[in-house]
């Protein structure tokens, strides 16, 4: 069956950014599908996305411009929910990118938002195709 099985993400200190993480995720439909010591593990449909802190980094910090991941990018439904969540993401430790160029920074058919968190990971927030 083609598509994305999951995704992890290795986070060096998980505690500074989980608030951040879960507020995002719940937001966008993901529920919390189960959690330990240092990771927990996020369900949409028949994907995962996994946050961990593991022992093994090699690095400290999270440098989306390295070679590695730049950015996850999430379905955020209509355009209005796109629009809600970039409005509501500061209060929650999200940093909005490109806000000369909101909500068209991916051209003038692509409506999305970016954000990244204080751990230097970017997500992009997608809304739906009006066709």
């Amino acid at each position: 069956m083609p598509g994305l099985h999951h995704v992890e993400l290795w986070i060096a200190d998980l505690d500074e950014v989980r608030a951040q993480w879960r507020w995002v995720l719940g937001r966008l439909g993901f529920t919390l599908d189960g959690e330990w010591p240092g990771g927990e593990s996020w369900m949409a449909g028949d994907a995962y996305l996994t946050l961990t802190t593991s022992p093994n980094l090699s690095d400290a910090a999270h440098d989306r411009r390295r070679a590695g991941l730049n950015h996850l990018a999430f379905h955020g439904g209509a355009r209005d929910a796109v629009d809600a969540i970039m409005t509501e993401a500061p209060a929650h430790g999200w940093h909005p990118l490109y806000t000369d160029r909101y909500p068209h920074a991916g051209g003038d058919r692509h409506y999305a938002g970016w954000l990244e968190n204080a751990a230097g990971f970017k997500i992009e927030i997608v809304a739906d195709v009006v066709v």
